[in-house]
């Protein structure tokens, strides 16, 4: 931001008293809500440090830093006391009275809009530090920001030439945050695409190496012969003997192998052995091509879901960082792990992992499905009685998402998994449900 854009922004700020809420939503964006339906934003990146007004959004992790209890403590219910900008720096600072202390005490939130040395900082009456997005040392520059230590003011610059800002600041304001959230946009489709892309693709080789069930079948029928044969020439194997020439049962002349390290009158057995397993992976290989498909069709879905996502924040839910570290550290062997709102929420990408999670969930954790409908189980972990109306929303727009590519207007029960009986394969009934309506394409509707 220019120093006179940061100037117009002071004066919109100054013309409100009260801040109601302040929070960190992202790792590097503050929000403030001044009692009005949108909220002012501060993108502190650094290199990309800017601000903007959209509507409140819950985060989707919490940020419980010692910055982010001190702004929330200091800065949300606070009067505003007064709004600068400092002389030829790109620095905005908030002075506020805090609600739950002293009327004499002030805090000041100071923004440093300073290209890649931008920072948030919380100030004392005497400018010592409380506490900053970035701490920096001593090692690292001579302004060390830490708390206790007094806030030494930046180097003086020459005035610099720019023009004056003019226009609408609350339109300039929305419309940069439109532009950010297409460029956002842009980026995160392109790296999601490219996570979901990786899975898929893994999927489709190990489709490809699956074995063929009718040439396995055919081994099978093949072991099974030699072992008759040899059942029927083992009075003519010597024990030196390293294979057996024979005649088949239709009169071909046959050469079989005889394993080493085996008794000879096991030869027989131990072909058989090798003929039952052939058969039981031919019958097992559709069972796991069925697996696989339904995986397949799991990460084609979030694909779709994703190029139809309208904001971040549903990008975000779709394909999570954290969900990904965290479900390593579990070590979760069948279904995805989301996490919405610090709640975790399982998902079945098949039907046999949707079976799985059945039979690993507890009996308060939440159930989802979408009704008439074969697709994904959603299992939320709880306890509460109550969870938030948000992560119903979110959680069943998954449910969604996951199970079905063609829009329309979707039931998706759910019930405490108490509830829910597990039927044949992952076939359940259930009782005792609410029902969400979720019409695809991002709107839902609560009943």
């Amino acid at each position: 931001m220019t120093h006179n854009e940061l100037k117009a922004l002071a004066g919109w700020l100054a013309t409100h008293r009260h801040i109601k809420k302040a929070r960190r939503v992202e790792n590097n964006t503050i929000e403030l809500n001044l009692g009005e339906e949108e909220s002012l934003f501060f993108d502190m990146t650094r290199g990309h440090s800017t601000a903007y007004l959209a509507p409140s959004r819950r985060p989707g992790q919490d940020y419980n830093a010692p910055f982010d209890t001190l702004l929330h403590q200091t800065l949300s219910q606070s009067r505003i006391l007064s709004v600068e900008v400092s002389e030829n720096e790109r620095i905005l600072r908030l002075t506020v009275q805090p609600r739950s202390h002293y009327k004499d005490r002030r805090v000041t939130l100071q923004l440093e809009f300073t290209g890649r040395h931008a920072n948030a900082i919380l100030l004392d009456e005497e400018e010592r530090v409380l506490e900053a997005l970035r701490h920096i040392d001593a090692d690292r520059s001579f302004r060390v920001v830490r708390p206790g230590v007094t806030l030494e003011p930046l180097p003086p610059r020459p005035p610099k030439e720019e023009p004056p800002f003019s226009g609408d600041l609350t339109r300039w304001l929305r419309e940069n945050y439109r532009r950010l959230t297409e460029e956002r946009m842009q980026n995160l489709r392109r790296q999601k695409r490219q996570q979901i892309e990786k899975k898929r693709d893994k999927i489709r080789r190990l489709l490809a190496e699956l074995p063929d069930e009718a040439a396995l079948q055919e081994e099978s029928e093949r072991l099974t012969q030699r072992g008759n044969i040899i059942l029927a020439n083992l009075h003519t194997i010597r024990p030196y003997d390293r294979e057996l020439q024979a005649t088949d049962f239709a009169g071909n002349s046959v050469t079989i192998p005889l394993p080493e390290g085996i008794a000879r009158n096991r030869f027989g057995e131990y072909y058989f052995r090798k003929a039952q397993r052939a058969r039981s992976k031919a019958g097992h290989v559709h069972i796991e091509r069925e697996n696989l498909e339904a995986k397949l069709r799991f990460y084609d879905n979030i694909l779709q879901a994703v190029d139809e996502a309208k904001d971040p924040y549903d990008l975000e839910l779709l394909v999570p960082k954290q969900g990904r570290s965290k479900r390593k550290k579990e070590k979760l062997r069948d279904g995805e792990l989301y996490w919405i709102e610090g709640y975790k929420v399982y998902v079945g990408r098949n039907a046999r992992e949707n079976q799985k999670l059945l039979e690993a969930a507890r009996a308060n954790d939440l159930w989802m499905h979408v009704r008439d409908l074969p697709g994904s189980h959603v299992i939320i972990r709880t306890d509460k009685q109550n969870l938030p109306e948000s992560v119903l929303r979110s959680a069943a727009k998954l449910c969604v998402d996951f199970t079905t590519s063609h829009p329309g207007n979707y039931a998706v029960d759910y019930t405490r998994r108490k509830f829910v009986k597990l039927q044949e394969g992952s076939r359940v009934e259930y009782d005792k449900y609410k029902t969400i309506h979720v019409l695809k394409e991002g709107v839902e509707i609560r009943e």
